[in-house]
């Protein structure tokens, strides 16, 4: 099994995804955007995560790569593959699929909780009724056509959605560890503007291992759930 992912900066790598699908015997291969823009072989390929980025899906002229990435992700998803995405990877996917990406009204950033949305659909993945997850977006977007709602929080109406059966997106970070926090802390901590929704540098790298754990678990049955989905 071959898992790729698609990397827009040096500091928002897989995080807990990494070890997660090394425990499951799968291959890792990645396309790095800030080092290559070279895409591989859909069909060489068994499960798609897009990581998250400070830019935006509707910055085609300032990074043209976003063209040809948007488009990869949509014949993925048409191939019907497995494929996850975090935060702009959310919003790739969206876009990919021809919903709208724009500001949110307010910035997320820092442990702030989200809360299930309610479906009578027995299909999609179940988040508890709220946890306490990490943030760091000023976008969000539309639902794509045919998706479900999975979870929401106050400030931030579409959290996570999903789209068939193997397809995920999370506005939020669930692969987030200590490391990361503190690598994604040091490169856009010019983005920590207090405001009801944005923490501080200290509240965000103040949060307790427990709660990283908590989280990379989560992420851990949301991989396990697309695995066992696939096919």
């Amino acid at each position: 099994m071959r898992a790729h992912y698609l990397q827009h900066v040096p500091f928002e790598g897989l995080g807990s995804i990494e070890p997660w699908l090394e425990t499951k015997g799968y291959e890792l291969t990645h396309t790095r955007f800030f080092e290559s823009t070279e895409l591989p072989d859909t069909k060489a390929i068994d499960l798609l995560v897009i990581m998250g980025g400070p830019m935006s899906v509707n910055d085609e002229d300032k990074f043209p790569w976003l063209v040809s990435e948007k488009q990869f992700v949509r014949e993925v998803i048409e191939s019907g593959k497995p494929v996850l995405g975090i935060c702009l990877g959310a919003q790739m996917i969206a876009s990919s699929m021809g919903a709208r990406v724009f500001p949110n009204p307010v910035k997320e950033i820092g442990w702030f909780p989200i809360y299930t949305v309610d479906s009578i659909d027995g299909s999609i993945f179940s988040f508890p009724p709220s946890e306490t997850v990490f943030h760091w977006h000023g976008e969000t977007f539309d639902l794509p056509s045919g998706a479900i709602r999975l979870a929401k929080s106050e400030g931030c109406e579409n959290q996570a959605f999903q789209l068939g059966k193997s397809v995920i997106g999370l506005q939020f970070h669930l692969e987030t560890t200590p490391e990361s926090a503190g690598q994604i802390v040091s490169h856009c901590r010019d983005e920590l503007v207090p405001s009801t929704y944005v923490q501080t540098e200290e509240e965000i790298l103040s949060a307790s291992p427990n709660r990283y754990k908590t989280i990379n678990h989560l992420m851990g049955c949301i991989l396990a759930f697309l695995k066992q989905n696939f096919g």
